[in-house]
C-alpha cells in the first residue's frame, strides 16, 4: 500500500493523539496498536465520543491475565468505550478518526498505544496521512476488525509471563516469570534517606517522593525485565551533549492501581548501562504516597525495616506484561 504522508511528529505524542480532534468534526477515534497499555486507554473515556481499541498482536502473542484483567475492567466502566483483540497477527500503529465510519484524519508510524510507545521524545513517529489514502486504509482497518474478538470474551488466551533469564540463574530461578525486588538495602535495612524514605533527605527532593533500587543481582537474574539505557541528544545541533534517556513505564499494581513511572538513573554491567531505580511519573511523590498508604504510615514517617515485617514483606514482585508495562504485586 503507498499511503501518502504529509505532516511527521516525533514529540509529544500523546498529547497531540488526545487533542487532534479539537480540529475536526468526528464522532469516533479507533486505536490500532500492536501493543497497547493500560494508562493511556483509561484516558480514553475522557474523550466526548466512542473510541475502540484493537490489541492488534494478540492474534500472535495472546495477552498476559494481568494486562488483560485491567483492560477488561477499563472497558466496564465506560459505554462509549470498545475494546479488541485482533485474530489476525497485525503489528500496525494507526490513529484514526472517523465521521459516521469515514476517515476525516489518520496518524500512522511507530508509536504503540502505551506510556511507553508515547512518551519518549525521538523514540517513535507518527505521520498524517494524505485524503488518498483514507479509502484503503478504511478498507484495511475493516478487514481487521472483522477479525476482532471483545476483551470479555470468555475465550481469551493467556501468554504466560516469562523472563528469559541467564544460563547460569535459570539453574537454581524457581519462578523465571518473576523479579523478587528488595525494598532493604544491602545492610537488610530500610535506607533512611533514599528508597522509600527519599522524601526525608535533604536535597531536591518533596515530602513523600520514593524509588524502587534496582540491583544488579536483578539484572543479572532478570537480564530482559530493564531495558539498557539508550543515549539521546540534548541539542539537536553538531556536537550537542548526549545524555541517557530514561524509558517510560507503566505499572499495574496488584489492587488494580496504573501508575506511569520512568527506569532513571545509571549502572553498569559488563560495559552495558542499565537504570538503577524506579520512580512514578510525573512526580516521585505519586509512588511514595501509594506505598505509603498501603502500609499505613503518614508522609513524615521514617519508614523501617518493622513496618515492612509488620505489613507482611519486605518485597515487590515484578513481571513483565507487555512492552513497558509491569504488574507489581504487594500482596501480603
Amino acid at each position: 500500500m503507498d499511503w501518502g504522508v504529509e505532516m511527521l511528529f516525533y514529540k509529544n505524542l500523546e498529547e497531540l493523539i488526545f487533542h487532534r480532534h479539537e480540529m475536526f468534526d468526528v464522532d469516533e477515534l479507533v486505536v490500532l496498536s500492536g501493543y497497547v497499555g493500560p494508562q493511556p486507554v483509561s484516558r480514553l473515556q475522557s474523550l466526548p465520543f466512542s473510541t475502540v481499541v484493537i490489541y492488534g498482536m494478540y492474534g500472535s502473542d495472546s495477552i498476559s491475565e494481568k494486562l488483560h484483567n485491567k483492560l477488561n475492567s477499563l472497558s466496564n466502566l465506560s459505554n462509549s468505550m470498545s475494546i479488541r483483540y485482533s485474530q489476525l497477527p497485525v503489528h500496525s500503529k494507526c490513529y484514526i478518526w472517523r465521521k459516521n465510519k469515514k476517515i476525516v484524519t489518520a496518524l500512522l508510524g511507530s508509536a504503540n498505544f502505551s506510556v511507553s510507545g508515547l512518551s519518549s521524545p525521538y523514540k517513535e513517529v507518527l505521520a498524517e496521512t494524505t485524503f488518498d489514502t483514507f479509502d484503503p486504509l478504511n478498507q484495511y482497518l475493516e478487514v481487521v476488525l472483522e477479525n476482532c474478538i471483545d476483551c470479555t470474551d470468555i475465550n481469551i488466551k493467556f501468554k504466560r509471563s516469562s523472563i528469559i533469564t541467564t544460563p547460569t540463574a535459570a539453574v537454581y530461578d524457581e519462578n523465571p516469570g518473576v523479579c523478587i525486588v528488595s525494598l532493604l538495602d544491602r545492610k537488610n535495612e530500610v535506607p533512611k534517606n533514599s528508597g522509600l524514605n527519599w522524601g526525608l533527605s535533604k536535597g531536591h527532593t518533596t515530602s513523600g517522593d520514593a524509588y524502587i533500587r534496582i540491583s544488579k543481582k536483578d539484572l543479572i537474574m532478570k537480564p530482559l525485565l530493564f531495558p539498557p539505557k539508550q543515549l539521546k541528544e540534548t541539542q539537536i545541533t553538531k556536537g550537542g551533549k548526549r545524555t541517557r534517556q530514561n524509558d517510560a513505564i507503566e505499572f499495574i499494581w496488584d489492587d488494580g492501581n496504573v501508575m506511569e513511572g520512568i527506569l532513571e538513573g545509571t549502572q553498569e554491567i559488563e560495559g552495558i548501562i542499565y537504570p538503577k531505580q524506579i520512580c512514578s511519573s510525573p512526580q516521585k511523590k505519586i509512588l511514595g504516597m501509594y506505598l505509603r498508604e498501603r502500609l499505613g504510615v503518614d508522609i513524615d514517617h521514617l519508614i523501617t525495616k518493622d513496618d515492612l515485617i509488620k505489613y507482611g514483606r519486605t518485597t515487590i514482585d515484578m513481571s513483565l506484561q507487555g512492552e513497558g508495562i509491569y504488574y507489581m504485586d504487594f500482596s501480603v
